[in-house]
């Protein structure tokens, strides 16, 4: 009798055991649905699902696959960032003169010294100027002196190498006196009274010609940059952009941002324009160098905190800033001048530091505009796992676009109960659609989701990550 109910016992526990295998091997019908109708095979897939508090996955489907994550990478950037430096954490950016200053005249060089700064936009670069002719600098008679040995040389890569879209400003290479993104934001406004487009520039650098033969006309606005045609031609002085093609009067105004200059005529050209504006002199030309050891320091400008850039990142997945936050990482833990290398050293170091194996991983710029970086959904899970379990977890989850309110995932899920419920982020290159994130489901749990899809037909997938949000909620 005894060995019966013994048998009995074995039997049901393996029969537990079954049943459990089987209740995270298989799809939600919904999910299955959505990628049948886009024409996706479950083999392309990688879905990982798990609640914070539980030893096991709810689901887990082609979990070890090792995928092109897309921009869901910057979660391993941005996690890494902060746990290593801290929230609060900035960036300083100097200025130097090997010059005198007599009476308001700066009789000398003007150096400006980076460090990978990811966001010395317009603003704070004006910020910064404006610091310097309040200190009693009014007129600087030597040329500007850019110090960009941060960041290794090979870093300032080819804009073109990615996409063959050059002018686009999440192509800008890294940087370690980036400004501004280098971009320029061109607007678009019809004037009907004249027939013509208008086309300025912000800002309205020197070097930049934008010529306009653009024909004004009344078809449908629809896909309105396709329609401009435009030619850019660039050298050692400056950039033509040639515009040609129709625009809508029925677009109304538009803007898009370009970056056509480099790095070092982009500076030039904006501290130019903003000293002027500030009512200083300057005529001097441009010149790469490194800060001599005699250098006097004039002004050291501090950006804003790390929590405040993680969140720029995430929230509108911004390449440009990710691939600074990445090569500043491996400067900040292996010294200057930054490289790739030292990055993913660096990463991978901090990954075994929190006994975080992922075998799988491969790493180029810690952006996900890459075709070659690497990481499964079940190693995306523990990260966020690990994560929600860190001391900058409010930091962190905070920073992911929250479904239907704001970033990447404001447009998505809008009249769904899981609408406002969800810190997502998401990843899209062509052939390839991921999300990774937190839902807070319908009984309060917090999930760990990640779906990564690589295929020809990844575009379509949308509907079925958004049906496995759904799912996830409900559950």
């Amino acid at each position: 009798m005894r060995a019966l109910r013994l048998l009995t016992a074995a039997w049901l526990w393996c029969a537990l055991a079954v049943a459990a295998q089987d209740s995270i091997a298989r799809l939600p019908p919904a999910v299955a649905q959505a990628l049948q109708q886009a024409g996706i095979p479950e083999t392309s897939v990688g879905i990982y699902v798990q609640d914070v508090s539980a030893e096991r996955p709810l689901l887990a489907i082609g979990a070890e696959r090792a995928l092109n994550p897309a921009s869901t990478i910057k979660l391993i950037t941005t996690f890494a960032a902060l746990d290593q430096l801290g929230p609060a954490y900035t960036w300083t950016t100097e200025i130097y003169t090997t010059g005198t200053l007599q009476g308001d005249v700066l009789a000398g060089d003007l150096i400006i010294k980076g460090y990978g700064d990811p966001r010395l936009t317009l603003e704070n670069f004006w910020l910064m100027l404006r610091s310097l002719r309040a200190r009693g600098v009014r007129e600087i008679r030597g040329d500007l002196v850019l110090d960009r040995s941060y960041f290794a040389a090979a870093e300032d890569s080819d804009p073109a190498g990615f996409d063959n879209e050059p002018t686009r400003p999440y192509n800008t290479p890294p940087d370690a006196l980036l400004v501004n993104f280098k971009a320029m934001r061109l607007q678009f406004i019809p004037d009907l009274e004249r027939r013509r487009l208008s086309i300025l520039a912000d800002p309205p650098l020197p070097q930049v010609q934008v010529l306009n033969n653009v024909v004004l006309d009344h078809e449908p606005c629809g896909d309105w940059v396709s329609r401009l045609k435009l030619t850019a031609l660039g050298d050692a002085a400056g950039a033509r952009l040639l515009f040609g093609g129709n625009y809508s009067v029925t677009c109304g105004e538009k803007e898009r941002n370009y970056s056509v200059l480099g790095h070092p005529q982009y500076v030039h050209g904006l501290f130019t324009l903003l000293w002027h504006d500030l009512g200083g002199i300057f005529a001097g030309s441009v010149r790469d160098a490194e800060t001599p050891a005699g250098a006097r320091l004039l002004l050291a400008h501090r950006t804003q905190t790390l929590a405040e850039i993680v969140r720029d990142i995430n929230k509108f997945s911004n390449n440009v800033m990710a691939r600074q936050l990445y090569l500043a990482l491996g400067a900040i833990v292996f010294d200057a001048p930054a490289n790739g290398e030292k990055s993913a050293r660096a990463i991978k170091q901090w990954l075994a530091s929190r006994r975080l194996a992922f075998p799988e991983l491969v790493l180029e710029n810690g952006s996900g505009l890459s075709r070659i970086e690497r990481l499964s959904a079940k190693s995306m899970a523990q990260l966020l796992l690990n994560a929600q379990r860190s001391a900058v977890m409010p930091e962190f989850i905070a920073s992911l676009p929250l479904v239907a309110v704001d970033g990447t995932m404001k447009k998505r899920l809008s009249s769904t109960a899981v609408a406002g419920q969800a810190h997502v982020k998401t990843g899209s290159l062509s052939g390839v659609r991921a999300i990774a994130g937190y839902v807070l489901d319908s009984r309060g749990r917090t999930m760990v989701v990640v779906c990564i899809i690589n295929h020809a037909r990844a575009p379509e997938a949308q509907a079925a990550q958004d049906a496995l949000l759904k799912w996830v909620y409900e559950h």
